[in-house]
């Protein structure tokens, strides 16, 4: 009598064509990261220099901020062409975590900025100084100018990249506090009340706080291996579930390789002879890849597997 043999796949990789969801190092990134580290950083040294002259601490703070984004924007930058290299016999899935690491930082630099711009409000609004309004509205213009087209520079797909939508944060936080520093500087030129600079300067700093803890929380959730945003598990599982001859999916983990691509793996009880093995897990990738999920490892298994 012969034996009958399942035909089975341990483990089955499905790394082909990235999902466009899923980006990749792009050319255009190096040139968004380049400009904007240039035109930030002229546009720090201005700010400071005219900060300083002519007595605005709400322009200096925006300064302090506008030199944490060049460094955050380093760091964005440095990362994503680190994620860029391809993996090594150590480094089997490659450097894509840099750009987590690098939104953490991003994150805790834009809160360790806004602090200091927040204490310094605070002891200006107890001893407030003469502010020269003109000059500092005009810096405060070009700042927003700056940062409004550093992150165009960026484009609009960013949204699925926290490593880009960190450096974008930055950059459009920067415009609206430059903005409240235009309209305190205007107010007083117009009314003389010094005390005005030193409130926005403290108003400035709690809403580059809450910007910089939303960062953070969300870099952290990906820090520890989360579903990443934008991707519902219940669908995952269910679409897996709908596959022909897939009785049962256990052991479903979803997570983020790098701040743009997402990995997955699976176990599937499946009832032998409904579909061939190939034909199975090509319609799954095919699926997955819809839904954002490019790398996949999927494990079949028979349906009285242990």
């Amino acid at each position: 009598m012969g034996t009958r043999h399942e035909h089975v796949h341990p483990a089955v990789q499905l790394q082909r064509q990235p999902h466009p969801r899923q980006h990749q190092h792009r050319s255009g990134s190096a040139a968004a990261f380049r400009w904007s580290i240039i035109l930030n950083s002229a546009l720090s040294g201005l700010q400071l220099a005219i900060g300083l002259a002519f007595g605005s601490l709400a322009l200096i703070g925006d300064a302090v901020h506008n030199l944490g984004d060049v460094a955050g924007l380093l760091f964005g930058w440095g990362a994503e062409r680190l994620s860029a290299r391809p993996p090594t016999a150590r480094f089997t899935y490659g450097y894509g975590r840099s750009t987590q690491l690098a939104s953490l930082i991003n994150a805790v630099l834009i809160l360790m900025a806004a602090a200091v711009v927040i204490v310094e409000g605070l002891q200006r609004l107890a001893a407030p100084v003469a502010v020269a309004g003109g000059p500092v509205a005009v810096a405060a213009a070009v700042g927003i100018v700056v940062n409004l087209g550093s992150a165009r520079l960026f484009g609009s797909d960013h949204s699925h990249d926290l490593n880009r939508r960190a450096a974008v944060v930055h950059l459009l936080t920067d415009a609206a506090v430059s903005a409240a520093v235009l309209m305190s500087a205007l107010l007083v030129h117009l009314s003389g009340w010094n005390w005005l600079d030193a409130a926005t300067a403290i108003g400035v700093g709690l809403a580059v706080a809450w910007s910089g803890w939303q960062l953070l929380r969300e870099a952290l959730v990906v820090a520890l291996d989360a579903v990443p945003a934008g991707i519902d598990l219940v669908q995952v599982e269910a679409m897996l579930r709908s596959l022909q001859g897939v009785l049962e999916v256990h052991h479903l983990h979803v997570w983020g390789m790098s701040t743009s691509q997402n990995a997955m793996t699976a176990h599937l009880q499946r009832r032998p002879g409904s579909i061939d093995d190939m034909a199975l897990l090509h319609e799954a990738k095919q699926k997955l890849a819809e839904l954002g999920i490019a790398h996949s490892t999927i494990q079949l298994e028979p349906s009285d597997h242990g």
